[in-house]
Order: structure tokens, then C-alpha cells, then sequence
């Protein structure tokens, strides 16, 4: 089994979710020892901190660093849900 260990900085496309990504990687690498350092919603993009091997031990303290988020603002618009997905 390969012994990959760091952080990898991973672009999440919408559509996926964080346990997506997770799961492929696993896949992909032939790799059990992965883990995130946070949850994006499945409806934004963006780069999702992965921790490979002996790094998924700080994966903890990463998150309590801040986070940056940029968005765009449709004037207008609204939802029963206050994001972009419709409600139920």
C-alpha cells in the first residue's frame, strides 16, 4: 500500500460533496488514511484542505484558523431556503 502523507489543497466542483471527494480519492490513491478539515455544502466550489496519512492528525487544529468565502449577491432573487437551492 502507497504511504502518501501532507496536506493536498483539492478544488471541489459543485455537484460533489466533501465525502465525495473523499471516497474517489480513496479510490484513486489505493488509500485509506484521508480525511478534510471541513465540509463544503455540495452547491459551491471551491479548494477542500484534504490531510493524507500521519497529517490527518492536525486536521483538528485546521480548523481553527479563519476561513475566507466570496460569493455573488443576486438582488431580487429569493428562496424558502435563504441559499441557492430551492426548498421542498
Amino acid at each position: 500500500m502507497p504511504n502518501y502523507e501532507g496536506i493536498l489543497p483539492l478544488y471541489k466542483p459543485k455537484g460533489l460533496t466533501s465525502h465525495d471527494c473523499i471516497f474517489k480519492l480513496r479510490k484513486l490513491l489505493n488509500f485509506k488514511k484521508i480525511g478534510h478539515t471541513g465540509t463544503l455544502d455540495p452547491e459551491v466550489d471551491g479548494v477542500l484542505p484534504i490531510c493524507l496519512g500521519r497529517a490527518t492528525k492536525i486536521a483538528q487544529y485546521l480548523l481553527d484558523y479563519a476561513k475566507t468565502y466570496e460569493g455573488v449577491v443576486h438582488l431580487g432573487t429569493a428562496t424558502d431556503t435563504e441559499d441557492g437551492t430551492p426548498g421542498c
